[in-house]
């Protein structure tokens, strides 16, 4: 009994050898790195095992991962444009602010010329009203007592204030009294404002 067990045990692991070889022949499965010792028995066995293609490790492709880089690639791009975009409208907004600065000098010098020309402006009307004043009195008041009062007065201002008596009388169709006062004052004072005057155009 225990000859014939030992008998069958045999049979079975030669029959399951047998498979395994002829399953691996077959391509069916992959048993040449356990079965290469038997191979070299076996005169019609092959060689070599079965190869199979395989795929490294660092060959498989990762479509997310490249999705992922196309995109980075794509963010990293628009952000250049964005920064190139940035620093042009940087430098426009630099040169508006520029150009506004100049107008803003520009305009605050024209507003101080035109209030310079104001205010030089008033101070002539007031000093036509003033000398236009001081003429009339002059010629309200006696004439010896004008003459005395012209001959304090300095020059310009004397001359402004006759000639604005000249005027007055003119405006008023009357004789001017300008030559009486000449002939009152002292005659070098006399030539004097009279050489200035002539010497001077009207204003």
């Amino acid at each position: 009994m225990i000859g014939k067990s030992l008998l069958l045990l045999l049979l079975v692991l030669v029959l399951a050898a047998g498979a395994i070889i002829w399953f691996d022949f077959l391509n069916v499965i992959d048993a040449k790195t356990v079965l290469a010792p038997l191979y070299r028995f076996i005169p019609f066995a092959p060689g070599e095992g079965r190869t199979q293609p395989r795929a490294e490790s660092d060959e498989i492709i990762n479509l997310d991962a490249e999705r992922l880089a196309v995109r980075l690639e794509a963010i990293e791009l628009r952000n250049m444009e964005l920064d190139t975009l940035r620093r042009d409208l940087d430098n426009r907004i630099g040169l508006i602010e520029q150009m506004a600065q100049e107008l803003d000098d520009r305009q605050d010098a024209l507003d101080e010329r035109e209030n310079s020309l104001t205010a030089h402006a008033f101070d002539a009307e007031n000093k036509d009203r003033n000398v236009e004043q001081n003429a009339r009195y002059l010629v309200g008041m006696p004439p010896q007592n004008a003459v005395s009062i012209i001959a304090e007065l300095d020059d310009q201002v004397a001359i402004d204030v006759i000639r604005k008596t000249e005027e007055i009388a003119q405006a008023e169709g009357r004789a001017s009294i300008v030559s009486f006062w000449f002939s009152l004052m002292d005659p070098a004072r006399a030539a004097e404002l009279q050489r200035k005057m002539a010497g001077r155009p009207l204003n």
